[in-house]
């Protein structure tokens, strides 16, 4: 495989797992914002919170692999299954009338559309045909495991850096800054894709994400108040 057709997969596959990288950065962002600041409300030592950070985005990401993994594996083999039943011969016109139930026809169009083919093997093909092509593609499990675990990293790296260059104090504000910047580019992301008003999704993204930094700040002091 030459590398033009590599940089055409590489597309592709981000083309189809565009979804699950923006959900990986989110998850990665949001929670390593709140456990960072919970971590460095409470100590003035960079080494303690870049521990912290990095244990925590690790172990994050990986979670979310094989999250990711484990449902678009499952995802795939409930569409190979629904495809091998609808395509068995001696398939039914009252199976038929189900899975059209099951996608979201009423009960009275599922029969009728499944009594009008029964003795059509052509409208009945045709309809099948249909149906299969009618979901989107089952996405390929590994590929989506490894976007979730490259965003997840990539993003929960962002409010961690600041403390790597920086001291504490100051690297408190450029992490928060260059966070919150981060959140309303992923907001606008989700906003496209979804197709959402962009104003009210980037809100909702920006807020959970000061909504989790406020957690994680106000649970650190709390234990160490209490341990102090």
């Amino acid at each position: 495989m030459d590398i033009g057709s590599r940089w055409q997969r590489l597309r592709s596959s981000f083309n189809d797992s565009v979804g699950t990288i923006v959900f990986g950065m989110e998850d990665g962002t949001v929670s390593i914002f709140g456990l960072i600041f919970g971590v460095a409300a409470t100590t003035t030592d960079t080494k303690t919170v870049l521990i912290a950070g990095a244990s925590g985005a690790a172990a994050a990401a990986v979670s979310m692999m094989a999250g990711a993994y484990l449902d678009a594996e499952t995802t795939r083999d409930e569409a190979d299954l629904t495809r091998s039943a609808l395509f068995a011969s001696g398939h039914s016109g009252r199976s038929l009338s189900s899975h059209l139930v099951k996608m979201g026809l009423t009960a009275t169009q599922s029969d009728a559309l499944a009594t009008a083919v029964r003795n059509d093997h052509d409208a009945r093909d045709g309809l099948l045909l249909a149906i299969k092509a009618a979901p989107k593609t089952p996405l390929n499990p590994l590929e989506q495991a490894l976007w979730m675990l490259l965003a997840d990293f990539l993003a929960a790296a962002v409010p961690i850096l600041p403390f790597v260059f920086l001291p504490i104090l100051q690297a408190r504000i450029v992490s928060g800054v260059v966070t919150v910047a981060l959140l309303i580019g992923l907001g606008v992301g989700r906003a496209r894709i979804a197709k959402r008003n962009t104003i009210r999704t980037v809100l909702e993204t920006v807020s959970i994400g000061v909504a989790a930094a406020l957690a994680g700040v106000a649970i650190g002091l709390m234990v160490d108040r209490l341990f102090t």
